[in-house]
């Protein structure tokens, strides 16, 4: 394994709950059967909280929702090789990102998966358990879930009323 010396891309992740504690995942258009959170750069000198907002309604057509949480630190996973020199034009070994929770203040009618001109993000959507996210991401990006999964486990036991 070589040392890559290339800058992260630094983005924002969603956890968007809905009344129920459950999150928002979206099934990939570029990776069939990949299923994730919204999540996306950060423009330049753009807030990562507005920037959260901003990727929320970009992908999803959200924009009834409010923070209530983000993570304590930035967090990072890097591509796998093959991908990296293609993604972002090759110029990023992976993503850093700020993490933030959203509680969902719309109906499930409110989400438009064709909303953003440029390009759709997912091409399907669901609620699933908070304690189901790890498992449904790609590899690569497992042990970033691991560490949402484990930071906001508390706040998602609290939105489901359940214990953690």
């Amino acid at each position: 394994m070589s040392f890559d010396d290339r800058p992260y891309r630094l983005g924002v992740g969603i956890l968007l709950f809905n009344a129920r504690g459950d999150v928002f995942v979206g099934m990939r258009a570029d990776t069939p059967g990949a299923w994730q959170m919204p999540q996306g750069g950060i423009d330049k000198d753009e807030d990562p909280a507005r920037a959260a907002l901003r990727e929320l309604k970009e992908e999803t057509g959200i924009d009834k929702a409010e923070i209530v949480a983000q993570s304590s630190d930035w967090l990072a996973y890097d591509l796998p090789s093959e991908l990296s020199r293609k993604v972002w034009k090759g110029k990023f070994r992976g993503q850093k990102q700020k993490w933030f929770a959203l509680r969902f203040l719309g109906q499930d009618s409110d989400i438009r998966l064709d909303g953003h001109a440029e390009e759709v993000e997912f091409v399907r959507w669901r609620w699933a358990p908070f304690d189901e996210l790890p498992g449904l991401i790609v590899g690569f990006k497992r042990p970033l879930y691991e560490a949402i999964a484990q930071e906001f486990a508390p706040l998602a036991a609290k939105l489901s009323g359940k214990k953690p």
